[in-house]
């Protein structure tokens, strides 16, 4: 199991982005045996593929010995995570310092991003087709980049604000250069911009009009790193929900499907609402799956003749009605100093086991899927025989809060679907903190939940 924890702590690192974590994917996936979709003929049971959109979201699938119209086991879960974008135009010089614009994005606590080390990653698209890697801060000689914040010694007006009002959306602008000398206070010539606009030119091919087709995120600058004096505790960037994104793809790459076709969706824009071609709220669950189906009616699939009769659009229908899925997705941990945040026996702790939120959701549980009894005890039963420690747990108490996962968009098909993840001490600050013992737990429940008949 230690395999599963430097593996999950290499991954965090290596994949800040949701794009660095769609390559590191497929990387894998390659290696285990799968195969771009769109370079097979037909499908048949044991053939594993996965299908890839944009470079941002990718879901696999191990074919079962049974017709896929009787459903698949899904695992589902984000790779995106909460962060700054970069601007399209956003170059400026302020009194000789230079500074990168930028927009939030994903439910951040403004001022947890003020004074620490940033890196800056992503790409940029040029005109004529190349694209440019961009990765400047996690490097050993690397610079950082910074957002500054105002020394106490003058911040009795700050002092007084709430902390949403601390620092606004507009101020959380990036320190990129700077310039030195007499010529600070002249504020018309740019000249320490040029500068930085003359270095992106020489070591990337960078051109100032080249930010509108880039693609580059502001991260936590560092490495992940373990937590106590026992190292039980797990401190990274991004653990919401790369945690479950890892465990849930370790579980797939190990898994043999049996009867049932085996999936395991990673998908984009999460934080954001799952909006956008590469979110679970668009078409792409079943625009992939209408792939598989089609080159499984030129297989023997494992279906009766009755069932091959059957439209494709039909068997799509029925598949993703009569499927399995774990909404793979983190939970909020009981925080002992904040104990009036919970309903402590409703609650999920570090180091008790992945948890199960029955329905997540806010104000009524609203936005809620709200999970089925009957497939909730199928799942324990299944846990419970292979030895998998597990717990139940809410965001927070009721009318404290609350929040949505892809479980929702899943459960427009028809499907059973439960949010099934890792518990999470600090959610959505630059550092998350979660427990070594429920990071292999989660690893355990979804190799599990994948053998469900």
């Amino acid at each position: 199991m230690d395999r599963i924890i430097d593996g999950y702590m290499k991954f965090l690192d290596n994949c800040k982005t949701e794009r660095r974590a769609a390559a590191e994917i497929i990387k894998r996936a390659n290696a285990a045996g799968y195969r771009n979709i769109n370079d097979v003929n037909s499908l048949k049971a044991g053939d594993k593929v996965y299908y890839e959109k944009m470079g941002k979201s990718v879901i696999l699938f191990e074919i079962g010995s049974d017709c896929i119209s009787k459903g698949m086991n899904i695992l589902g879960a984000h790779i995106d995570s909460p962060r700054l974008d970069i601007k399209q135009s956003p170059v400026y010089e302020r009194d000789g310092l230079v500074y990168l614009n930028t927009h939030y994005y994903g439910g951040i606590k403004k001022y947890q991003w003020l004074t620490i080390p940033l890196t800056l990653c992503g790409c940029v698209f040029l005109t004529d087709g190349r694209c440019v890697d961009i990765n400047i801060g996690d490097g050993e000689d690397d610079p950082v980049f910074y957002i500054s914040d105002i020394l106490p010694h003058a911040a009795q007006e700050q002092m007084k604000k709430t902390a949403s009002e601390i620092v606004e959306g507009e101020k959380l602008d990036i320190i990129a250069g700077s310039r030195s000398g007499s010529s600070v206070k002249d504020e018309k010539k740019d000249i320490a911009k040029k500068n930085i606009l003359a270095l992106l030119k020489k070591n990337y091919g960078i051109e100032e009009e080249d930010f509108a087709s880039a693609e580059l995120e502001v991260v936590p600058s560092g490495k992940t790193r373990f937590v106590g004096f026992d190292k039980s505790l797990i401190l990274g960037y991004g653990q919401d929900d790369r945690v479950c994104a890892y465990t849930s793809l370790e579980a797939m790459l190990a898994s043999k499907a049996g009867e049932r076709t085996n999936c395991c969706i990673l998908v984009d824009k999460e934080e954001i609402g799952s909006y956008g071609a590469t979110g679970m709220n668009s078409h792409i669950l079943d625009n992939a799956l209408a792939e598989v189906i089609s080159l499984l009616q030129s297989a023997d699939c494992g279906c009766k003749e009755k069932e091959r009769r059957l439209s494709p659009e039909l068997v799509l229908r029925r598949s993703l009605a009569n499927s399995y899925m774990l909404s793979s997705d983190v939970n909020s941990a009981y925080d002992p100093l904040n104990p009036e945040l919970y309903d402590r026996q409703n609650s999920s702790f570090l180091g008790g086991g992945v948890v199960f939120n029955k329905y997540t959701g806010a104000r009524g549980k609203s936005g809620a899927s709200d999970a089925n009894p009957e497939f909730i005890a199928k799942i324990r039963g299944r846990l419970t025989e292979d030895k998998v420690t597990f717990q139940y747990g809410e965001l927070s108490k009721v009318d404290g809060g609350g929040g949505g996962t892809i479980a929702h968009y899943a459960a427009e098909f028809g499907l059973s679907v439960i949010d099934c993840g890792v518990p999470v001490h600090s959610m959505h600050a630059p550092w998350e903190l979660t427990s070594v013992f429920d990071v292999k737990q989660a690893f355990a429940g979804y190799c599990s939940f994948l053998k469900l008949k």
